[in-house]
């Protein structure tokens, strides 16, 4: 793959399944990687494990003060940014009759928020780093009913596409492009361990048409590509990584 190869990265989620398979694959590709999350004990054994040019920085994605912590430290560090990985978030099974106000909130700061600062804080610095690309981590349950419920989760992450487009519209003629990943149900050990067996798992399974789950490697692979100057002529475009989701 061109075009990663010294080239500085910002990954939000990085402690999790998905965000570090994203992490290892940006790495092997090249780039050095800010690794950020909220929990700093995880991030420090995340940095320890993949070795590689990192550095680490807590951030709460839905704090804009911790976003402009962030930034400062990857220029003092690097001088630059040419990639960010929006890829941090959290979910709810809340349907909509079900879901509470609170959780809502929760979910949309994370998912729609984070995703929304994270543009605004770091996409100046790849502009005036002579450009690079913004990859949003979206879902299947933002583009399809999915299974009738993360109503939340399914609302924030439907923004996050759409924000997609209207961003890369912005930034078309000054070097940055905005593109997203759209997973489907992908077999972290979270997920695993959380729904493996259950009555959920098996219909995640029966819903795809591949029959399995996705790999957080297959993922991070269709990160690395839009992170990549292998798709320098891409913007506001979407990758499915679903098992045929999209096709139903």
């Amino acid at each position: 793959m061109r075009g990663l190869e010294g080239r500085r990265a910002v990954l939000t989620g990085a402690t999790g399944g998905l965000g570090s398979a994203i992490a290892r694959r940006l790495l092997d590709e090249g780039a050095s990687v800010a690794l950020t999350d909220v929990d700093e004990g995880a991030l420090h054994a995340l940095a320890g494990s993949l070795g590689g040019d990192t550095s680490v920085a807590v951030l709460d994605v839905a704090d804009p003060d911790d976003w402009a912590r962030t930034v400062e430290a990857v220029r003092d560090r690097w001088g630059a940014a040419h990639v960010l990985v929006n890829n941090a978030g959290i979910g709810s099974l809340g349907t909509v009759e079900t879901e509470t106000r609170e959780r809502w909130d929760q979910v949309v700061a994370v998912d729609q928020l984070g995703t929304w600062l994270g543009m605004q804080h770091v996409g100046p610095l790849i502009e005036e780093s002579g450009g690079g690309a913004v990859v949003n981590v979206a879902s299947i349950l933002g583009a399809t009913g999915g299974l009738a419920n993360s109503f939340s989760y399914a609302a924030a992450k439907g923004a996050v596409r759409a924000m997609t487009l209207n961003a890369a519209l912005h930034w078309a003629q000054r070097g940055v492009r905005v593109n997203a990943v759209v997973p489907a149900f992908i077999g972290t050990g979270a997920l695993l361990d959380r729904y493996g067996g259950s009555e959920r798992h098996r219909a995640m399974l029966a819903n795809t048409p591949m029959g399995r789950l996705g790999r957080p490697e297959e993922v991070a692979a269709a990160v690395a590509f839009l992170a990549s100057e292998d798709s320098a002529y891409s913007t506001g475009s979407e990758i499915y990584v679903d098992g045929g989701w999209a096709a139903r």
